[in-house]
């Protein structure tokens, strides 16, 4: 596990064993997660989802109390995942950083309550499974548009975006904030953080 430029999200690199029958890894350990992070993980609901090659969900959080983490990883395909820190509090607010998942590498991210979660389907049948700490509940699901320039994400290019209905119609990070619905009360970050706001691959180059 090592940590993002953004306090509370974290990229996880597995050893992948590989052998002529297939391969091997371990999705998730709850003791190393909570020795690295300094926090348990008891996972509520877990989710799966299968995207068509340019499905963009998101970006998506939950209100803080009680927020929703989440643990990602895509098991068929590639995507790019995004977090972004819409805390108003945090020093790293408007932060984003991606990070490419794929089932080759087998990385997954982890996005703590507060934190904000979009992913791009870079390939056809991508699919996605989810641990998150809290079930869904309507009425404290927010989204945020993902392209709003106040955010400024630099999605990957080539792609014919396809947006939910509910996420196409999602308002700006001004009117989210405006609107007093954006996470509230979650842990500051550390200021001591990497400044990067840009992707990193699978072995840590800012790209």
């Amino acid at each position: 596990m090592r940590p993002l430029s953004i306090e509370g999200a974290y990229a996880v690199q597995p050893e992948v064993h590989r052998d002529s029958r297939g391969s091997f890894h371990e999705w998730f350990r709850g003791e190393e997660f909570t020795a690295v992070t300094g926090r348990p993980f008891a996972v509520a609901q877990a989710n799966c989802s299968v995207s068509r090659r340019g499905t963009l969900r998101g970006i998506h959080y939950a209100s803080v109390p009680p927020g929703q983490a989440k643990y990602v990883s895509c098991v068929r395909g590639a995507v790019w995942d995004v977090v972004v820190d819409l805390r108003p509090e945090s020093p790293t607010y408007r932060r984003w950083e991606a990070v490419r998942l794929d089932d080759e590498h087998h990385t997954a991210v982890f996005a703590a309550e507060g934190l904000g979660h979009a992913f791009l389907a870079l390939t056809d049948d991508a699919t996605m499974m989810y641990l998150c700490s809290s079930t869904y509940a309507p009425e404290r699901e927010h989204g945020i548009h993902p392209f709003d320039p106040e955010i400024g994400i630099t999605w990957p290019q080539g792609y014919s975006y396809l947006l939910s209905p509910k996420d196409d119609r999602a308002p700006g990070l001004a009117a989210a904030e405006a609107a007093g619905t954006l996470p509230r009360g979650s842990a500051p970050p550390d200021p001591a953080r990497p400044a990067s706001t840009h992707h990193h691959d699978q072995e840590g180059r800012c790209r």
